[in-house]
């Protein structure tokens, strides 16, 4: 059955989720109501960049552009849907709206979103798996300003200590033998991001594909393959029990020591790699018997909420297609360091940095959370999903018992 947006709000305040939009002085005051108003609100998922940043900037410059003033606020991830859902509710939703692409169907779900074909922005030319984590019933409901992905990160150094041909990681078997050389030469082997949180599935969902893992089914044995690589990985100490802990920010701090061969991590940490101090390069993950696993699609959409004042929508189109045209991706997408999500914007990137070459291949390759008609499941699925990597990792089920539980915790929510 259809969830409505009260019904939405009511199971995100009874897991103690929803916060007070005023309380972080961030929602859009009656600018969003008033069609006069010349300051409109801007809401992205990038509360570490300020004013004086690049993305501030270029923000800035789409509203001048525009010719209005763009109140820009930045939440976490999780945050700024929460706030999203609540500010909808009391009618004081952003005029344009950055949010992560699975976030894309519960706000769809909840009625707060325009169709991009109902604005009259054109998304053509965008790859159609990248456009597919914001598409639902065949509408688009945004714009992808750029997409990011995961791959391998390997210390060079390291691995010729090792006696380690990075191009010899084929499959999982190779990549084990890999860490255990790495290991018995007195180092170690990966880190990676096994968080109780959205972040946690995102890390394990290539090695859960690459077994052949299907989201409506993860007790299959394709499932605990994956659930049990990992296991392995970290009661032999191929992995630091730490991963537990890991954001994918603190998995690569622990890379970025030069201590570890390998990290699991995204194309935002390319400018970060360049200054690790040593010697790096990029392989995909690995699928179990070989090839290259199919990869989460990240990155945000920018949205257009719905207003009470139609009138505004005009100039809030103006805004998406500021940061998100042909004419302008290469700027918005250099400065947050996401691969296009259109092929002449990719080439170009490509011919500015030819490191970025294999990152637009996993990119082209990469699958939507909430494709294959998922849509607002994923996330009844990924919480337990996490939840086993947890309870396997850090011994407190087998993978096996602890995937039979996640399986019925996202049957039951599912509903």
């Amino acid at each position: 059955m259809r969830n409505t947006r009260r019904s939405l709000l009511a199971a995100m305040v009874a897991v103690g989720t929803v916060a007070s939009v005023a309380a972080c002085g961030g929602g859009s005051s009656s600018s969003a109501s008033s069609g006069t108003s010349k300051t409109y609100t801007f809401w992205d998922p990038y509360p570490q960049f300020d004013a004086s940043s690049d993305w501030g900037k270029r923000v800035t410059q789409c509203g001048t552009e525009a010719g209005v003033k763009l109140k820009r606020t930045g939440y976490d991830t999780t945050d700024l849907g929460n706030k999203a859902l609540l500010a909808a509710q009391q009618g004081n939703a952003p005029d344009v709206m950055m949010v992560d692409n699975p976030v894309v169907s519960t706000l769809v779900e909840a009625g707060i979103l325009n169709k991009t074909s109902d604005l009259g922005l054109d998304t053509s030319s965008i790859q159609k798996n990248i456009i597919g984590a914001g598409t639902l019933d065949g509408a688009a409901y945004g714009v992808p300003i750029g997409a990011n992905t995961l791959a391998l990160y390997y210390n060079k150094k390291i691995l010729t200590a090792a006696h380690v041909d990075p191009a010899s990681v084929k499959d999982w078997a190779s990549l084990t033998a890999a860490l255990e050389k790495v290991k018995a030469a007195g180092k170690k082997g990966i880190t990676f991001s096994a968080i109780g949180t959205e972040e946690g599935s995102f890390q394990f969902l290539p090695w859960f594909w690459g077994a052949g893992g299907d989201l409506t089914k993860l007790n299959s044995a394709h499932g605990v393959a994956a659930l049990s690589l990992w296991k392995q990985w970290v009661d032999k100490g191929y992995a630091p029990k730490d991963v537990l802990n890991n954001t994918q920010t603190t998995n690569w701090q622990e890379f970025a020591t030069g201590d570890y061969a390998f990290s699991e991590n995204g194309t935002w940490q390319l400018a970060n790699a360049e200054k690790a101090g040593f010697p790096y390069g990029v392989v995909s993950i690995p699928g179990q018997n070989g090839g290259s696993a199919p990869v989460p699609t990240g990155g945000e959409f920018v949205t257009v909420p719905v207003q009470r004042d139609t009138s505004r929508y005009d100039v809030s189109k103006e805004i998406v297609t500021c940061l998100t045209s042909s004419k302008n991706l290469l700027a918005s997408d250099t400065t947050l360091t996401y691969v296009a999500p259109t092929a002449t914007v990719q080439s170009r990137q490509v011919k500015a940095n030819p490191k970025l070459q294999p990152w637009v291949t996993a990119v082209a390759a990469a699958r939507g959370r909430t494709s294959g008609g998922l849509g607002t499941k994923y996330p009844a699925i990924s919480q337990p999903m996490w939840t086993a990597v947890q309870a396997a990792l850090s011994g407190g089920k087998s993978p096996q018992a602890a995937l039979d539980t996640a399986q019925t915790a996202a049957a039951k929510a599912k509903g």
